[in-house]
């Protein structure tokens, strides 16, 4: 699985799609999706029901490890310079597609909704999955085209961050209205604040003083630092678990409060190939083999399809162009910004499945939903190309236009 995914992977870079991409195809190739359908048995042979929930472990225990790099990576100097903006275009890029989800529903809600499930709770669960931008698929565009470090990559990366950390807090509001204990749900709004709080304010100073002056290099890192740090981390995504919005957003901000400095350095020199080589491709196979396109029959159902992945990419894309521009910025950058906010992926696969287990929506329409996270994903690299000269010309003219 793991070598399929990278060779996929290293096919679809041929032709600028990135590497993730052909982890997740990987994954529904070896899946019921394709291999189901040729050889019935093979997938279970493959991935055995009983190993599962431990595979599941380590694919979710990647992620953080990986989230928990590219928090390493954000630039908190780049940042401060764009709080208003982050603000304004991650409010934007969620209200107009959750609107066009749930004005959506009205049409979808006969057609594909179980039959004992209220339009409120299907309506709303509509307007989350429309709204999701794919933090940890996004965060690997970013590093593979080289944005890590500029104005543009920082600012997406801040934006799908609170996207996906408000979209947690509505879905499980959702949950909440869908089960019938909505107080749970307002709890988990409250200890979210508190969490990112109290990692602003108190982990964060005293990390700062813990680090400062003990090493003048990366060879100089204690190796007790290194091994609180990750205790740390651990810890930090359990809470976010706990709390009920994923532990990779726990993994995403320790790092961004972990100091920079050498100790950042060795924990990124030292992880960043374990997690992106070996590990994170088979989380995204693993997530791949768990999707059946093979539900899509008919031609009413691919034009259903064909709408929702329209609303979705129109809402969210052009929510983010409007806060981008209402933000000042030239309209190439403000379009770019846009394409990388649509990136929807696995995050949008986990929201999907919390609807499915709690028969929100139907298989049909859970099927439509993975169609439309990957269409937009796949879309992301090539209409980015369009909009610049590539890489190179994205990097060089960063500044200028933010």
């Amino acid at each position: 699985m793991l070598v399929i995914g990278r060779a996929l992977g290293s096919l679809l870079a041929r032709i600028g799609q990135p590497p993730v991409i052909g982890e997740v195809l990987a994954g529904i190739v070896l899946g019921p999706s394709i291999l189901g359908h040729l050889a019935p048995g093979l997938p279970a042979a493959i991935l055995p029901p009983s190993s599962a929930p431990q595979l599941r472990v380590v694919a979710e225990l990647s992620v953080v490890l990986y989230m928990f790099i590219v928090g390493l990576d954000l630039r908190a100097d780049l940042l401060r310079r764009q709080t208003r903006g982050m603000v304004l275009t991650s409010n934007a890029s969620i209200i107009v597609p959750f609107a066009l989800g749930a004005g959506l529903a009205v049409y979808l809600y006969p057609r594909l909704s179980p039959p004992d499930v209220p339009f409120t709770s299907f309506a709303l669960f509509m307007g989350i999955a429309m709204s999701i931008t794919a933090f940890p698929v996004l965060a690997r565009i970013i590093d593979d085209r080289g944005l890590a470090h500029t104005p543009l990559g920082t600012l997406a990366l801040a934006c799908a961050a609170v996207d996906d950390v408000t979209a947690w807090c509505l879905l499980a509001l959702i949950v909440g209205i869908a089960q019938g204990n909505v107080q749970s749900a307002v709890m988990v709004v409250a200890l979210t604040a508190l969490f990112a709080g109290l990692m602003l304010l108190a982990v964060r100073p005293l990390l700062a003083r813990s680090v400062v002056g003990v090493a003048s290099s990366e060879k100089d890192v204690p190796r007790n630092q290194i091994v609180a740090v990750l205790a740390g981390l651990l810890l930090s995504a359990t809470a976010a678990e706990w709390i009920g919005i994923h532990a990779i957003f726990g993994g995403f901000l320790f790092g961004a409060v972990v100091p920079r400095g050498p100790l950042a350095d060795r924990l990124k020199d030292t992880m960043h190939d374990l997690v992106t080589i070996l590990l994170l491709p088979a989380y995204f196979a693993f997530t791949g083999m768990r999707t059946d396109i093979g539900l899509m029959t008919g031609t009413s159902a691919w034009m259903l399809c064909g709408l929702i992945i329209l609303a979705a990419t129109a809402g969210k894309f052009g929510g983010t162009f409007a806060g981008a521009r209402l933000n000042g910025m030239d309209g190439r950058t403000a379009a770019r910004l846009a394409i990388l906010m649509n990136t929807r992926g696995l995050m949008e696969l986990i929201v999907l499945n919390v609807g499915r287990d709690l028969n929100v929506i139907s298989p049909a329409l859970f099927t439509m939903m993975v169609i439309m996270a990957l269409v937009t994903t796949i879309a992301t690299t090539p209409v980015l190309d369009a909009l610049g000269e590539g890489t190179r010309g994205l990097q060089s003219r960063e500044t200028s236009e933010l």
